[in-house]
């Protein structure tokens, strides 16, 4: 059994992502800027630069993005134990909900006001998704290769959602890291000459 400050951190490692999975709603990309805002700037957990590191490796890996940033941030405060009890704080409130929707309500969506209710949350996520892509932007490097990968990237997804053609955004993410790769090996052997 764990005591000390291993146990509190634990617990606050638990407490922290059970309200941010309690409270937040639309998802992994709509949770970035609260999970940003609590883990960097109120318990500096992390740094800006690692968060933007673990925002990039969460949405690379498989599974939910929030989910994939509390196991990445409860390891680098406890290890392993750590990111059970961040992933188990993120995914419990979730399961509880349904679970109690599932059992006490046959047809949940179909009430006006929970219908209503997830219709302005619709519009509060889309909100909460710009803002954690401009906040990304303003602390990417602004060399040329981020910003054409970042402008590529894009203007790629847009035409695809707006030309409904079926494009993986994997492909996209496999095609950029490639180009990274790619110039990341130039510039190393231009260094090394």
């Amino acid at each position: 059994m764990l005591q000390g400050t291993g146990f509190m951190v634990l617990l606050e490692l638990f407490t922290t992502f059970f309200k941010i999975g309690m409270f937040t709603f639309g998802g992994g990309y709509a949770m970035i800027p609260i999970i940003e805002n609590i883990c960097v700037e109120e318990r500096k957990w992390i740094t800006h630069e690692e968060m933007m590191n673990l925002t990039v490796v969460a949405e690379s890996t498989p599974g939910p993005i929030a989910i994939n940033l509390a196991t990445y941030i409860g390891y680098q405060k406890h290890k392993l134990l750590g990111s059970v009890i961040a992933t188990l704080g993120m995914v419990l409130p979730s399961f509880i909900i349904i679970y109690l929707i599932s059992i006490f309500l046959d047809n949940f969506l179909e009430i006006t006001i929970v219908s209503n209710a997830l219709k302005g949350i619709k519009i509060a996520v889309g909100i909460l998704i710009v803002d954690a892509s401009y906040k990304m932007f303003k602390k990417m490097s602004k060399k040329p290769l981020p910003l054409l990968i970042f402008t590529a990237s894009f203007v790629v997804m847009m035409l695809t959602n707006i030309l409904t053609i079926n494009f993986s955004s994997i492909y996209l993410m496999l095609i950029m890291a490639f180009i990274s790769l790619f110039a990341f090996t130039i510039n190393k052997r231009r260094a090394t000459k």
